[in-house]
């Protein structure tokens, strides 16, 4: 029996997805870093196993009303784990931020911006004190009433309801109107209004025209049809709307996504004339604290923000106490390199790794000892300048009495730790165990570890002859967010990576590369967005490999002979799905006075089809059978079905083998997520040449998996087509053949080409914060290569 004081966290039998009956010690109050490559189980093991059986044991210590306040964690697949301190989770998680989040909601900075102006704040003579909460825009007591509190109205113009003056109201000019039955309705009731319909509309009245499109009123009249030969028309009540209410009416009210999207198009968004934008009353508006209001000091960089608060006149006590709380908050954020960010920027323009180190800076400021933080690749989305900053914090969490554990695959975060736990050899069935858990040095002993080869393996990789780019894109200007009339000239048929700090200005450069440019014949962007927001949408249904394994099924003897056909073997038509679970293959569970729960479905069992579906059988498996297999297995299992296997191998050859064919969407990672967009782009027939556009593809890769994806990248060009990616990788962006660096700092201090070259040219550039770090790479890892 372990004594209460074991320094080591002891794991007993893990079980979980594919680990295989791992049994693993790690010491306590060190950095313990995790890796293994893409898929082999680490993650499992990390937050799969130890943060799940943490959460769960602090789960049932609380009081049953506490415990629905909270999101349950199932309990993990372990046979005992001793020696656990309680833990904090700091996961990647790619959800959907409202707008109304920005970076100081997350970091607490805008409670306490808040509070200096409702106590410390400078008011009008006369005005009465304000609470807090009339300082933010969240709140009805400091929402701007106009705009709600977003900021932002949409409005309609005559030029954007009727683009083309020439036409009649017959022949469509107000091109907001809905069409077919609709749209002939209202037109219908204009012309019983005695409005003329068929004269061009530029030669209407600008009275009748200001009513037809603008007004509120929805008079109603009798409307007889035009009779048409063998049809009768009975009169009837038609209602007039304008397009103006049409429109807003759509924007706001309907459920059809492609509906709204329609009526966007008539619509321009501006600052609120009634805030300014602010998105606050006026009485919150006339507080000042160093002679600027609330909303002018959140749109300050935070860095500039620090030093308006240290510059400031007041010598209260009340606001030394809350300025100095403000800049000791401010100070975490920028030591991770964001002090570019300013706290009214909203979260769903920030990337997952400048969302998770705010998150980080948060618990920086938390206090909390004797914790375990369980880390989810924080250097993701770093420049290796940032990555230094980022070890620093992770040290002083370490000091202040934590654990770290962080799954990583950025091999200077590999080589700081105290204790590496190495997982694999390979992914899925070839992996889920551990080859190592001990100090960094020692895993060069470990023969089949991937990790092993990137760590201590510094040769030179061969000379890769720089290709000679067959036209130039000039993109730029730009003017956008720090880019200030920015131009760059990107080389066709060639591998090009856009380097730079985080917040330099690389994604809104390249988010500029359009199909309207000149020399772009297609285009194709493949980004980190979610393949789709439900389980409903996996791995299978998004790449059309689903619909394949159908036909293959319904192709069976047995299904002939039942006459099922391809829809019987979805699970989201009613048919061949479970109808207790609607083809979910799970069910929620309502518990009186507690969170309803999810559980597998009692009928399926999570298999998500009927029983008669069941027992139609390819090759001795059923259709929930093959969607359990990985990419890797379903290979082998359809190696005599060239449409499948065609689907497969591009799967494979971007490194997602270790996936299921019908892993749910929502349990994807970014970048999973983009491996899978660029797999089934992949396996299109291409004609002509293409440009792929990629942001950071390596996030989430181990290095060996990077290899693979890069020479898969370096395929598309030799055959004919051209790669941009926004790369921190700097194995990737050695072996390019050309590369932008922006910067040379992040925000302000960023937002221009610093240099612009081969690889080799790069690296060598004054002024540059890659160039050491390229550099580098080529020295170690990257060869010389010629330019």
């Amino acid at each position: 029996m372990h004594s209460p004081h074991d320094p080591f966290v002891r794991v007993r039998g893990a079980r979980e997805h594919n680990l295989q009956g791992v049994d693993v010690d790690i010491p306590r109050d060190v950095l313990a870093v995790f890796t293994g490559v893409s898929g082999s189980g680490k993650s499992s093991l990390a937050f799969g196993t130890i943060y799940a059986e943490a959460q769960r044991r602090y789960f049932e210590s609380v009081a049953p009303y506490a415990r629905r306040l909270i999101h349950q964690v199932g309990a993990p697949k372990v046979g005992e784990i001793t020696g656990l301190p309680p833990a904090v989770s700091l996961q990647q998680r790619r959800s959907a931020p409202t707008s109304r989040s920005s970076v100081g909601t997350v970091t607490t900075l805008s409670n306490s911006l808040r509070m200096l102006f409702s106590r410390a704040g400078r008011y009008p003579e006369g005005a009465e004190r304000l609470d807090s909460d009339a300082f933010s825009s969240n709140t009805a007591a400091g929402a701007c009433p106009e705009c709600h509190g977003l900021g932002r109205v949409h409005r309609t113009t005559e030029e954007l309801l009727v683009p083309d003056p020439s036409l009649s109201i017959r022949e469509g000019a107000i091109a907001a109107w809905p069409g077919a039955w609709q749209g002939k309705n209202l037109r219908d009731v204009l012309d019983t209004l005695g409005y003329d319909v068929d004269l061009p509309w530029r030669e209407l009245p600008q009275e009748d025209r200001d009513w037809i499109l603008f007004t509120d009123e929805q008079p109603v009249v009798t409307v007889h049809p035009v009779r048409e030969a063998g049809r009768i028309h009975r009169p009837y009540q038609g209602t007039y709307m304008s397009a103006r209410r049409y429109v807003m009416k759509t924007f706001s009210d309907s459920k059809s996504q492609t509906l709204r999207a329609k009526a966007e198009r008539f619509l321009a968004s501006a600052p609120c004339p009634a805030c300014g934008g602010s998105r606050l009353r006026p009485e919150a508006m006339a507080v000042t604290f160093a002679d600027r209001t609330i909303a002018e000091l959140a749109a300050l960089p935070l860095s500039e923000l620090a030093d308006t608060l240290t510059g400031a006149a007041d010598s209260s006590e009340t606001a030394r106490v809350l300025t100095e709380d403000l800049l000791a908050r401010i100070a975490t954020v920028t030591e991770l390199g964001l002090g570019y960010l300013s706290p009214d920027r909203a979260t769903p323009t920030l990337s997952a790794g400048e969302l998770q180190r705010l998150r980080l800076a948060t618990q920086l400021r938390s206090g909390l000892f004797g914790v375990v933080y369980v880390l989810d690749e924080p250097s993701a989305g770093l420049h290796p300048a940032d990555t230094e900053a980022l070890l620093t914090v992770l040290d002083r969490l370490k000091a202040a009495g934590n654990s770290v554990f962080v799954v990583e695959h950025h091999l200077d975060v590999v080589r700081h730790a105290d204790w590496l736990v190495d997982v694999g050899p390979q992914a899925g069935e070839h992996g889920g165990r551990v080859l190592h858990s001990g100090p960094v040095a020692d895993l060069k002993a470990v023969q089949e570890s991937a990790t092993g080869r990137f760590l201590f393996d510094r040769a030179a990789t061969p000379v890769r002859d720089v290709r000679t780019a067959q036209a130039w894109l000039k993109v730029g200007p730009v003017t956008r967010h720090n880019l200030r009339g920015v131009t760059a000239e990107i080389p066709l048929g060639a591998f090009t990576a856009v380097t730079g700090v985080s917040g330099s200005g690389k994604s809104t450069l390249v988010g500029e590369i359009t199909e309207e440019l000149p020399g772009v014949e297609r285009l194709v962007c493949v980004d980190q967005k979610p393949i789709g927001r439900t389980p409903r949408s996996n791995l299978a249904t998004y790449t059309g490999l689903f619909h394949v394994v159908r036909k293959v099924f319904a192709a069976t003897d047995t299904a002939r002979e039942r006459g099922y056909g391809v829809g019987r073997f979805s699970f989201n038509v009613a048919g061949g799905r479970c109808e207790t679970c609607q083809g979910e293959g799970f069910v929620s569970v309502e518990l009186l006075f507690l969170p309803s729960t999810y559980a597998p479905c009692p009928d399926c069992a999570g298999a998500r089809y009927n029983p008669e579906t069941l027992e139609v059988t390819y090759r001795g498996r059923n259709i929930a059978e093959v969607l359990d297999l990985t990419v890797e297995a379903a290979a082998d299992f359809f190696a005599d079905n060239p449409p499948v296997v065609r689907s497969l191998r591009t799967l494979l050859d971007v490194g997602l083998g270790y996936l299921r064919l019908g892993q749910p969407a929502t349990e994807l990672s970014g970048g999973e997520a983009q491996r899978i967009k660029l797999a089934s782009e992949l396996q299109r027939v291409r004609r002509g040449h293409t440009l792929y556009l990629l942001d950071e593809p390596t996030t989430g890769l181990h290095p060996a998996d990077v290899e693979v994806l890069t020479h898969r990248l370096h395929e598309l060009v030799d055959g004919g087509n051209s790669v941009v990616v926004v790369e921190h990788d700097m194995a990737v962006v050695a072996g390019a053949d050309w590369v932008i660096d922006l910067g040379p700092g992040g925000g302000d201090r960023g937002g221009r080409v610093v240099a612009a070259g081969t690889p080799g040219e790069v690296a060598r550039a004054e002024g540059s914060r890659t160039a050491p770090y390229l550099a580098r790479a080529r020295a170690g890892g990257a060869g010389a290569e010629r330019g």
